[in-house]
């Protein structure tokens, strides 16, 4: 049987050692991870314009031309990440056809540059 000295000492690591793991795992997947999703959505947006196109016919346009895609659905929106969270492009059904709101990450990005993510969206909104 293990003395009381062994098991206070123990029980002292046990509880001492995850917090400090805890904190460097943390801070080291801070520190190469990309901007969140959150904030990316909370940033003001770069693009802001309404089209007559319905959203799944710029969808099907963007898909072609954009890189590293995800997708998702948020309510009747489609959202669109491009690049490791370094774009958000959210489609979004209008009376009229559909608005489209991109916001950009505060990390640079160079698989998709500003001008080529404009010029992307004109392309598919016209």
């Amino acid at each position: 049987m293990p003395s009381s000295r062994a098991v206070s000492f123990a029980l002292s690591i046990t509880l001492w050692c995850p917090l400090p793991v805890a904190l460097f795992a943390g801070l080291a997947l801070t520190a190469c991870s990309s901007t969140s999703g959150p904030e990316l959505r909370a940033s003001n947006p770069v693009i802001f314009v309404s089209s007559r196109r319905a959203p799944p016919d710029i969808f099907n346009c963007l898909e072609d031309r954009l890189p590293a895609l995800s997708t998702s659905k948020s309510g009747g929106a489609s959202e669109l990440v491009v690049g490791p969270n370094a774009w958000l492009v959210t489609l979004t059904p209008s009376q009229y056809g559909s608005t489209v709101k991109v916001q950009k990450s505060e990390r640079d990005y160079s698989g998709l540059p500003e001008p080529e993510m404009r010029f992307n969206i004109a392309r598919c909104t016209t």
